[in-house]
């Protein structure tokens, strides 16, 4: 897939988590799974599913009488393209403006730190050996 993911609404997210848990999904089961978490109305999760093909987000499977639907990104993909916009918007595009902001106010465990520290060396590592 390419990187240059649409952008997801807060509402499309939910749709996309119902889509990662199981795939593909009819538009009734897509309804029935989000109407335990919220009120959202039948017709209201339709315009979404339509909205995310249209952004060719999803796909839909027309061979059969009742459409399907199903990812064409991964939630990991989706995730960091989010993570990209995020940091663009807010921080300029810069990584480690946002690392230091969240270090600085966060309460890290040493377990936190360990793991954060062994990702870095890590990182730093492959950079060494390219």
């Amino acid at each position: 897939m390419s990187n240059k993911l649409p952008s997801i609404s807060d509402a499309e997210w939910e749709v996309m988590n119902v889509l990662w848990e199981k795939s593909p999904q009819t538009a009734s089961g897509v309804i029935s799974s989000l109407q335990e978490q919220t009120d959202w109305k039948p017709k209201t999760v339709r315009t979404l599913l339509d909205r995310l093909a249209q952004k060719k987000v999803i796909g839909v499977n027309k061979d059969q009488k009742v459409y399907t639907f199903f990812p064409l990104y991964s939630r990991d993909e989706c995730q960091q393209a989010e993570a990209k916009s995020f940091i663009k918007r807010i921080y300029g595009g810069t990584l480690k403006s946002m690392l230091v902001q969240f270090m600085q106010e966060d309460s890290l465990s040493e377990e936190d730190i360990k793991e954060l520290r062994s990702i870095l060396d890590e990182k730093s590592e492959k950079k060494r050996t390219k």
